[in-house]
């Protein structure tokens, strides 16, 4: 049957077009999606301050919640104590602290470097790119800095020149002692003692830069290593991993590589295995005569089974082999955007090596595969009788199996959303929600025919009235060829409901975070800075006339460990520092038990709705771990109204800070009293502080919202590539059904039809089908927007521009009229008698 199978693909190779096509794209959108998986699950980020140490040994980054793990939001450093015990391991020629802390070069009081982040590094810690002077000596003291060549030509520096340099807040000057040439980020070297000081963590280093003995391998060292270290509290890093440790923002974005190609990748196996599906038994449907007569010369079930799986098959290897290529420059062009964009940080290295290649192969062979048996069964089931009547006319479509399947996805359809609603809380309400559309539309396609039937009927009479003639046949043909107008709607359905679906998703939870963060902003003015600002600046903004309140602000994540959070969140509770005297004018913080005036030394104010989970009153004491693994006890001053999902816990900001990698506030919310405008006086206090700018409170917003922009932003690109992947088989179903109408057009013209006529009625029945897909795929869509919006915004409507909504439905419109009427009058073409007596 394998040989029967080849040569049936020789004369019909045009109606598995669209199974090449489906195939091949899916494989392509898989593989580039294994693509970004390796690169999340390896992480291999190249150490470049730490290129020469063979073992780099820093904090551990993970941090165990329940049966799961997730990442520390800020750098978890290392005791310094550890480093003569290194030392003692086998196969160690030295060890090398390093320390990292935010230093600016200054000019008219702003960093040189701009938006850019500079790093202070003590010299001995040079040694482990290794730096090379390309002029002048090394920091010989306090008073003596390096600077590497990017930074020195912003700042128009030489050796011996003067600069001022902006540390902890603070600026003082500095001799220009010597210049190495510059890395991937800008680097300042301060003599070894002072930056010590500058670091301002005793006892305390980010990481240690282990060089080996000549001969000793690098992993057996790790191992060696690894047996002396605390357990948990620190790792040995070798290889590619050592630069986590240089960059652990790295180590955070594999995550979300990992989530977001998993997820996507996911829909758009599900999507394929639909669309392979769907053109397969389109295929097979227009071959029911052919099935029928081999059946008849006495060809068993078996072999029709055999001989449609090898045609698919076939199909689909050939288009899995030809989508490798696509795939591998899909991938790393997705990943180029997502470092573009700041999704990823450009020190992370794309990987695509033959794992996900394979896998990508292999999945697609085995959609296809899965596609073929659902078709292969049903063409081999039906009796040659019957086989040769469906041709004619298809009516036979709700089989059992069909039936139960069909329940089956509908079951889930409703459970998706109750769980949504009553489980999940905040932007974690997407795992559930997001599945729920793309259930209900497999649930609506496998009943597509019936449900087509019954919305032909509603339609016929408006659309007879207002098309005539026209619309009377185009009724009639919808009537009596409902499964074949049913397969061309269920595309259309699919992609509008996952266009309408996931972009309103994205949209929502970008209003509900801006709304969270708009309502709890009272300030009329922000002072901020990237490199932290000076001790004692609010203090002195509370002096400035017209000022009411002012507050320093901190962010960063944490979780509860005593008393027990039974959430087991991944996700860290969000943490925001405040100063007690200013907060209550500066933010919305509804309080129900306490005052947030008693925030001071170690005190923290809990939302009420972790403290009733949680069993936590006035006056009892926490346990909280920090964003840098650090443990502490607070005792609980208030508890404060958060929406649910959004709970924020309040610390004061000194303390809090201090757990941050900049070790400072960035940023004071100012309060104006009545009928004043501080703004001049306040950004004339900014201006005689490094690095500090006074803003409005309007600009931090759209800052927020740019933020969220980015984030949304690897989103919208993937649902893009995923919806132009949906669209392509949309087009292709329907140029493929079209196209085989060619001896029905004929017969039509030998009855007195004209071409126009013909046309006219293919416009009317692709009304039919483009109305009856946007509907029923906005209608999957709010399966999950619906539930989504309620858990994450109290709304029963979902937020977004309208345009979002007209912008998809004019491009369903367009996508249907022109994948239906141009294949239509191309089988127009042929003169009558000739498309009549054509064999389908």
């Amino acid at each position: 049957m394998f040989d029967l199978a080849l040569q049936t693909l020789r004369f019909r190779i045009g109606g598995f077009v669209a199974t090449f096509v489906a195939v091949f794209f899916g494989a392509a959108i898989v593989i580039a999606c294994g693509g970004l998986l390796e690169t999340g699950i390896r992480t291999d980020v190249p150490p470049q301050r730490l290129a020469a140490a063979e073992v780099v040994v820093a904090g551990n980054q993970t941090y165990s919640v329940g049966d799961s793990s997730t990442n520390f939001p800020e750098r978890v450093r290392v005791d310094s104590a550890l480093q003569s015990k290194l030392k003692s391991v086998l196969g160690v020629a030295g060890v090398v602290a390093d320390v990292s802390f935010p230093a600016a070069v200054l000019r008219d009081n702003q960093p040189v470097t701009g938006t850019a982040v500079s790093q202070g590094h003590s010299w001995d810690s040079a040694q482990l790119r290794p730096y090379k002077l390309n002029a002048g000596s090394a920091p010989s003291g306090a008073d003596q800095i390096v600077l590497d060549s990017t930074v020195a030509k912003l700042a128009g520096a030489t050796v011996g020149s003067q600069v001022q340099v902006a540390v902890n807040g603070a600026a003082r000057g500095y001799q220009v002692s010597g210049i190495v040439d510059a890395g991937s980020r800008p680097a300042l070297f301060f003599a070894d003692a002072q930056a010590q000081r500058l670091y301002g963590h005793p006892g305390k280093v980010d990481e240690f830069g282990v060089l080996a003995a000549p001969g000793t391998d690098a992993d057996d060292l790790g191992e060696r290593i690894s047996a002396v270290l605390p357990v948990k509290s620190a790792v040995a890093l070798t290889g590619g991993d050592r630069g986590v440790a240089e960059f652990p923002e790295a180590a955070a974005s594999s995550e979300n590589l990992i989530v977001t190609a998993g997820v996507f990748g996911g829909m758009a196996i599900v999507i394929a295995l639909f669309v392979v599906a769907s053109t397969l038994g389109l295929t097979v449907q227009q071959r029911l005569r052919e099935m029928a007569l081999l059946r008849a010369i006495g060809t068993t079930p078996r072999q029709v089974r055999q001989m449609v799986i090898g045609e698919s098959m076939v199909v689909a290897t050939l288009a899995t082999a030809l989508g490798v290529a696509p795939g591998l420059f899909l991938g790393q062009w997705l990943f180029d955007q997502f470092v573009a964009h700041g999704v990823a940080p450009d020190v992370v290295q794309f990987h695509q090596g033959w794992i996900p290649d394979v896998a990508g192969v292999g999945t697609a062979l085995l959609t296809a595969f899965s596609a073929a048996m659902v078709v292969a069964w049903k063409a081999a089931s039906t009796r040659p009788t019957e086989a040769l009547a469906e041709a004619a006319l298809p009516t036979r479509w709700l089989s059992p199996l069909r039936l139960a399947l069909a329940l089956v996805f509908i079951a889930m359809g409703i459970a998706l959303p109750i769980i949504t609603v009553t489980v999940m809380v905040g932007p974690v309400a997407s795992a559930t929600a997001g599945p729920t559309s793309l259930v209900w539309a497999i649930g609506l396609a496998l009943l597509a025919p019936g449900i087509t039937r019954f919305l032909v009927s509603v339609l016929q009479g408006p659309l007879r009235l207002v098309t005539g003639v026209a619309g009377y046949l185009a009724t009639l043909n919808a009537r009596a060829r409902v499964i074949r107008l049913a397969a061309a709607i269920t595309p259309i359905m699919l992609a509008t409901g996952i266009a309408l679906a996931n972009l309103y998703q994205q949209t929502t939870q970008g209003a509900a975070i801006q709304q969270v963060y708009t309502a709890n902003l009272r300030a009329d003015v922000v002072l901020d800075s990237s490199i932290g600002l000076p001790p004692g600046l609010a203090d002195k903004v509370r002096a400035v006339p017209g000022v009411a309140a002012a507050s320093a602000l901190v962010d960063s994540g944490g979780w509860v460990t005593k008393p027990k959070d039974h959430s087991d969140q991944e996700t860290p509770w969000a943490l925001r520092g405040i100063d007690a005297s200013g907060a209550a004018q500066t933010l919305d913080v509804p309080v129900t038990q306490g005052a947030l005036a008693d925030l001071s030394g170690n005190t923290v104010a809990v939302p009420d709705g972790p403290a009733a989970d949680m069993h936590i009153q006035l006056g009892d004491t926490i346990t909280m771990r920090l964003g840098d693994n650090s443990l502490a006890d607070l005792r609980v001053v208030a508890l404060v109204t958060g929406k649910r999902g959004f709970e924020t816990f309040y610390l004061p900001a000194s303390l809090l800070a201090t757990h941050t990698a900049l070790g400072l506030p960035t940023q004071i919310l100012v309060k104006a009293a009545p009928g004043a405008d501080p703004t001049a006086a306040l950004t004339a206090l900014a201006a005689q502080n490094p690095g500090v700018r006074a803003t409005s409170a309007a600009a931090l917003l759209r800052g927020a919202s740019s933020d969220d922009s980015t984030q949304s932003w690897t989103s919208y690109l993937l649902i893009a590539v995923i919806v132009a992947y949906t669209a392509i088989s949309v087009a292709n179903t329907l140029v493929m059904a079209t196209a085989r109408r060619r001896k029905e057009f004929g017969l039509q013209r030998l009855t007195g039809s004209t071409k126009w006529q013909v046309m006219r009625m293919m416009g009317v029945e692709s009304v039919f089908v483009a109305v009856i897909g946007i509907v029923l795929g906005a209608l999957v869509s709010l399966t999950t927007l619906i539930p989504f919006s309620i858990t994450i915004a109290g709304s029963l409507l979902p937020s977004g521009p309208v345009q979002i909504l007209l912008w998809v439905v004019v491009a369903a419109v367009v996508l249907t009229f022109v994948a239906t009427l141009a294949p239509a009058w191309v089988a127009l073409r042929p003169r009558p008698a000739e498309a009549a007596a054509s064999v389908e």
